[in-house]
């Protein structure tokens, strides 16, 4: 009986976290201490484009993590 996941598959999801990780502090920030004074920076390029960007890759590396088979465990499973 194989494993489900490999070490590779947990390196994949671990990278996939932090990625989401990174992309969710990149969101950070931007706010007013003042409610009344408007702030710019909430619409900073780091925020509308890089952030959600890293968050995309993040997801889908650990979808890839999930879905990821190795070629050597395939050719093992059928050889049986």
């Amino acid at each position: 009986m194989t494993a489900t996941f490999t070490k590779k598959n947990y390196m994949i999801l671990i990278t996939g976290v932090i990625l989401i990780g990174l992309g969710y502090f990149l969101m950070m920030g931007g706010g007013s201490d003042d409610p009344n004074v408007f702030n710019p920076a909430i619409f900073d390029s780091q925020r509308i484009t890089v952030a959600p960007i890293v968050c995309l890759l993040g997801f889908a590396a650990v979808l890839i993590s999930i879905m990821w088979k190795d070629k050597s465990a395939v050719t093992k499973e059928t050889k049986k």
